[in-house]
C-alpha cells in the first residue's frame, strides 16, 4: 500500500515531526507485521529519525549541519544558490525504513521521524509504503 501527504514548510532549514502522520497510515493499511518505507522525492529535503522529545534536539542537529555545510561556501558551483540544501539531503538521505510490530511502528522510546527542509519555505509531498501481513 502507497499513500502520501503534503507538508508546507515554513523556513529555509526545518525539521518536522511526521511521526503521527506516518502512525496514521500504518495503522490504516491493517499490516501487523512488516515494514514502512518513508520516501521524500526531493533534493534539497530529507527524512531522519531521531530524538522527538526535547526540541532541543532539533535544534542542534541544523545547528551542526550549518557548521558542516554552509550556505555561501567559496567554489560551489551550481547557479540556483541552494548547493548546501542539495548536500545536507544527500548526508541525511532520502528515504528511511522502520519495522513495523503488532500494526503500529517499532520505534524507540525517544525515536520520531522528522521531514528535513533545507531549501524552504516550500510545499512538499512525503510517501509512505507500508508492506507486510
Amino acid at each position: 500500500m502507497q499513500k502520501d501527504f503534503c507538508i508546507s514548510t515554513k523556513s529555509r532549514s526545518q525539521m518536522i515531526d511526521i511521526t503521527n502522520q506516518v502512525s496514521s497510515i500504518v495503522e490504516r493499511s491493517s499490516i501487523s507485521d512488516g515494514d514502512a518505507i518513508v520516501y521524500c522525492p526531493h533534493t534539497t529535503a530529507a527524512i531522519a529519525i531521531n530524538e522527538n522529545a526535547d526540541p532541543s534536539v532539533v535544534h542542534d542537529i541544523l545547528l551542526t549541519l550549518d557548521e558542516l555545510v554552509p550556505r555561501h561556501r567559496a567554489g560551489y558551483r551550481h547557479s540556483e544558490g541552494n548547493s548546501d540544501a542539495h548536500c545536507k539531503s544527500t548526508l541525511i538521505g532520502c528515504s528511511k525504513q522502520i519495522l513495523i510490530k503488532d500494526g503500529t511502528l517499532d520505534l524507540g522510546t525517544w525515536q520520531g521521524i522528522f521531514f528535513c527542509e533545507f531549501d524552504g519555505p516550500r510545499s512538499r509531498k512525503v510517501i509512505i509504503q507500508v508492506r507486510g501481513e
